[in-house]
């Protein structure tokens, strides 16, 4: 099969396409031809050297796929062959076959295409794991997300608001502010020409948003204390400006809020496994209602990888990027 590597730690033009023996299910897993696999931020920090993958896990990049089951691990009895389905995997998705533990594989929801359902598994179990397991985001309560228009914003906003909560959303741009209230957030503000604090004081009558998501830490730190609600929660998935920080942490006591955080990627595949059971009952049924709906902004071949990570690099996109085999 083909597939992609990583040549040596540094930009796109890096990664490169190869080819090697298609793997065979181990016990408790499934091999998937892959329809399309989802490009992620922690991809591009596994290129660059900062992110390796799992020990025992497989140096081919790739987060999340969606395909067809083509063989069965022993032990499996979950799935047949020939069932369409999304995983979650902790890497090997840059290629055209794929293994995932049974307890990471979801049905693709109904309704959907291969293609569509590609960009679901790590966005969803990113989202769900944090906003609502850590963050503990509630109906009626206020939710902001940072980077409204990156596949986890895209996420965020959607299921938030479909679960209730009144959404804001930051972004790049007028256009991209203007696409997260179209998703749902009551409001989306443009970072580069306003200020997320003031905006959120003023729409909320000066309480603040009860549940802060944020992948970009800095400077934004402090800003996040400032716009917190009394008893907020503040989740923390990512540091892209830098996760050493100066602020005035009197606010985190003042305001008796939580700041809390996680990663996904090296959690063992029960803990994933009961993240997946609770998207399967919370959250597939909006998915094939078409409460929520796959926003997909490009689609490549392999051969354009290096492409598709310059995309993702210069977060020009909204939505998703996904490969297409």
């Amino acid at each position: 099969m083909r597939y992609v590597k990583i040549v040596r730690p540094g930009g796109p033009e890096v990664l490169a396409l190869d080819e090697m023996a298609r793997p065979d299910p181990a016990p408790g897993e499934v091999l998937i031809r892959v329809a399309a696999a989802g490009i992620n931020r922690p991809d591009v920090f596994q290129r660059g050297g900062s992110y390796p993958p799992p020990p025992g896990a497989s140096d081919v990049p790739g987060l999340e796929v969606a395909g067809e089951v083509v063989a069965l691990g022993r032990g499996v009895d979950a799935y047949a062959v020939g069932d369409h389905v999304c995983a979650l995997v902790a890497s090997g998705g840059y290629a055209d076959y794929c293994v995932a533990p049974v307890e990471q594989t979801l049905p693709v929801p109904s309704g959907w295409s291969d293609i569509e359902a590609g960009g679901v598994p790590e966005t969803f179990f990113t989202v769900w794991t944090n906003v609502f397991q850590r963050g503990g985001l509630q109906p009626g309560e206020r939710f902001l997300v940072h980077g409204g228009t990156s596949g986890i914003g895209v996420t965020a906003i959607q299921l938030a608001h479909a679960l209730g909560a009144e959404v804001y959303a930051t972004a790049g741009s007028p256009e991209k502010a203007k696409a997260c209230e179209e998703l749902g957030a009551v409001r989306g503000i443009d970072y580069r020409r306003e200020d997320f604090v003031e905006v959120v004081k003023q729409a909320t009558g000066g309480k603040g948003v009860d549940v802060i998501l944020d992948m970009v830490g800095g400077d934004y730190v402090a800003r996040n204390l400032e716009a917190a609600a009394m008893n907020g929660r503040i989740v923390q998935i990512a540091w892209l400006q830098g996760s050493r920080v100066e602020a005035d942490f009197t606010k985190l006591m003042v305001k008796r809020l939580t700041w809390t955080g996680s990663t996904l990627r090296a959690r063992s595949v029960a803990e994933k496994g009961a993240i997946a059971q609770e998207l399967r009952t919370r959250v597939w049924p909006l998915l094939e209602a078409g409460t929520i709906r796959p926003v997909v902004h490009a689609t490549f071949p392999l051969t354009e990888v290096v492409e598709a990570h310059r995309l993702m690099e210069s977060s020009a996109h909204t939505g998703k990027i996904l490969l297409v085999p």
